[in-house]
């Protein structure tokens, strides 16, 4: 599982002309699904996302979390974010799951991170042709993933 997590000051996305799921301050996570993903993954980068400490306390230092702020999570499945850029200039995505592996692991991120957050989030629409604004804060970018555990 591969999540590029972004600080914004707001972002929302958007599924033919409607607005799915939009945010303030917060955490928009981008993510990518493989077949090798299990829930152990979705457990780990939930508990990581949750916890990342990238907002700024009193001194403007990043010292806090998304709960520490109350922040939000804007979630949008991404599966480009397995692309194989080796050979050519045409991009592989077979390491991308197929719908039927990835959206029961994606539906199980959304859940753990309600649990970790202790709110509902929101999301875009897997699988759909969506738009994506963000005002990126900082700008603060983080890429994690679950096969660089340890």
């Amino acid at each position: 599982m591969r999540a590029v997590i972004q600080r914004v000051s707001e972002a929302s996305v958007t599924v033919d002309n409607i607005i799915t799921g939009s945010i303030k301050d917060g955490l928009l996570v981008l993510l990518g699904i493989e077949d090798a993903d299990t829930t152990e993954d979705i457990e780990w980068l939930s508990g990581k996302i949750i916890n990342l400490r990238v907002f700024n306390d009193e001194h403007g230092v990043m010292n806090m979390s998304l709960k520490d702020i109350d922040g939000d999570i804007l979630l949008v499945s991404q599966f480009t974010l397995h692309a194989s850029t080796k050979k050519g200039n045409r991009p592989s995505y077979i390491r991308a799951s197929k719908p039927g592996v990835a959206v029961p692991l994606y539906e199980q991120m959304i859940i753990q991170l309600e649990k970790n957050l202790g709110k509902k989030i929101q999301t875009g629409t897997f699988g759909a042709d969506m738009k994506v604004r963000l005002l990126n804060d900082g700008p603060v970018t983080i890429i994690m993933d679950t096969k660089n555990k340890e």
